[in-house]
């Protein structure tokens, strides 16, 4: 699936791309299967472990198309929340020693 990125930096994963669109698709797609996939298995019904493992196989093709583009926001998400530290706890050392 070279057609699916899985390298990003933290600008380029902030936009819009046909990965968010995939992930948007499988999402809803994995949540409907493992839904009725459930109720039919509660119910012993063969199709509903086939539907059921439907749905667990379209949230793992989610979870592979979206982390990447997660992991890259929240590096950088990561990086400035510790720099935003730093400046408050020399902001606050300066305030207590006055």
């Amino acid at each position: 699936m070279s057609w699916i990125r899985r390298t990003w930096t933290a600008e380029a994963a902030e936009e819009w791309t046909r990965e968010d669109a995939l992930a948007i698709v499988l999402s809803v797609l994995s949540y409907m299967l493992m839904i009725v996939g459930s109720a039919l298995s509660f119910l012993a019904v063969t199709a509903g472990y086939v539907i059921l493992a439907l749905g667990l196989a379209a949230a793992a093709a989610m979870y592979w198309v979206i982390d990447p583009k997660l992991r890259a926001i929240s590096a950088e998400y990561e990086t400035q929340q510790k720099a935003h530290l730093e400046r408050l706890e020399k902001i606050t050392r300066w305030e207590k020693s006055e």
